[in-house]
């Protein structure tokens, strides 16, 4: 290189390091940008999203306090065969862009689930996950041999949009009993490999607190922990929902309006007990627990979503609204109650904060159907 050329190309460095270095524009003059982060971020994300590029791509930042998204499992509405497998994709819905986006694939080996199978025509194969800590955690599904599909949980992480392996179960399961409370995930009941009374009685916990986030994403630790049987094995005819309420573990063994049992797990005494005579009456479809604090259920029948007293052991209608009726799934968070109904027809969204409550409907893309919902953290969004 000759010493013309070696100058020219020492000048245009310098020109490209002040052409960046004039791109990037304070979040607000006179501030720098953590203080800045700080500041905005005691304002709404929709009105961050509507003034700015840079204020835009601020609250995607891992750094910026995240907003609650909407997470399903989508799979598509036309069936095929009735011997149907799909791999495991889930989606995000923005509330301020709009706009769908697919998870990150999970990792390998990773069994295709199977959704539908001649053996049960009447019914599709159910898929069983929960959210604890913020990280989605798939936990049970059944595999093209009617085997149990997951040997080990499958963890997803939005802040840092990482899968990552759980623990391997000591009895891995399918139709089986999924919940959470607090930080940790318990899987109850259910088939293995085969029906067995040990397994439908068993009951495992794994709590997540044993968990950090490294440089790459989520570290997962621990072990899953032995619990006392349940009385019987009466919760393994279905995929049930353990909600996590106050301490303990609500559920009942059969979905929708038809006569059930109902059990609650004291988490902190390792003790089951009758569901109240009130709470079981009520639970007519689909529930779930805002900040396990509050517990609501759609009677999914005439369309009604409730809220329980605990004092009182009533339920208390909250909204009537026929989009609610053939309730399947339901997530809770954020003053928001998500509920999936039958037939395609989108994931209902209900602002039980409002009041009167207010109420619309979050479209699923073309062609496809929520079989399972979350509500988690945005994921981080470098693409802006």
């Amino acid at each position: 290189m000759t010493a013309a050329a070696g100058k020219s190309a020492t000048k245009r460095r310098k020109l490209s390091d002040q052409s960046d270095s004039s791109d990037h524009q304070p979040l607000l003059p006179g501030l720098p940008d953590h203080i800045a982060q700080l500041c905005l971020s005691r304002v709404h994300p929709s009105t961050l999203f509507s003034v700015s590029r840079s204020w835009r791509r601020v609250i995607y930042t891992p750094s910026f306090p995240p907003f609650f998204s909407l997470y399903a499992l989508l799979l598509p509405t036309q069936i095929t065969s009735d011997h149907q497998t799909h791999p495991i994709e889930y989606s995000s819905f923005d509330p301020i862009s709009s706009r769908w986006d697919r998870l990150p694939p999970p990792p390998p080996p990773l069994r295709p689930i199977l959704r539908r199978h001649p053996s049960f025509l009447s019914r599709n194969l159910p898929i069983q996950s929960v959210t604890v800590s913020g990280n989605l955690v798939l936990l049970a599904a059944t595999a093209d041999n009617l085997l149990p599909a997951l040997p080990r949980p499958l963890v997803f992480d939005p802040i840092s949009q990482n899968w990552g392996f759980g623990p391997s179960l000591r009895t891995p399961r399918r139709w089986c009993t999924a919940g959470a409370s607090g930080d940790t995930v318990f899987v109850a009941s259910g088939i293995g490999s085969h029906y067995t009374t040990d397994a439908a009685r068993s009951v495992e916990r794994w709590d997540l607190r044993n968990n950090r986030r490294g440089k790459n994403g989520l570290e997962l630790g621990g072990n899953w922990e032995k619990l006392g049987a349940m009385r019987d094995g009466k919760f393994s005819r279905d995929a049930i929902d353990g909600v996590g309420w106050r301490g303990k573990l609500c559920m009942v063994n059969v979905k929708g309006d038809s006569a059930k049992e109902g059990i609650v797990y004291d988490v902190d005494n390792d003790h089951w007990a009758e569901m109240p005579e009130g709470m079981l009456a009520g639970w007519r479809g689909p529930a779930a627990a805002m900040d396990e604090g509050t517990l609501f259920a759609v009677d999914e029948a005439k369309g009604v979503l409730r809220r329980y007293d605990g004092a009182s052991d009533r339920w208390e209608e909250v909204v009537a609204e026929v989009r609610l009726r053939g309730a399947e799934r339901m997530a809770a968070a954020g003053g928001r109650v998500c509920v999936v109904c039958g037939g395609g027809g989108g994931i209902v969204v209900v602002d039980v904060v409002a009041y009167p409550p207010r109420l619309w409907v979050v479209d699923t893309p073309a062609d496809f159907e929520a079989v399972d919902i979350h509500i988690l953290p945005r994921m981080s969004r470098p693409d802006l």
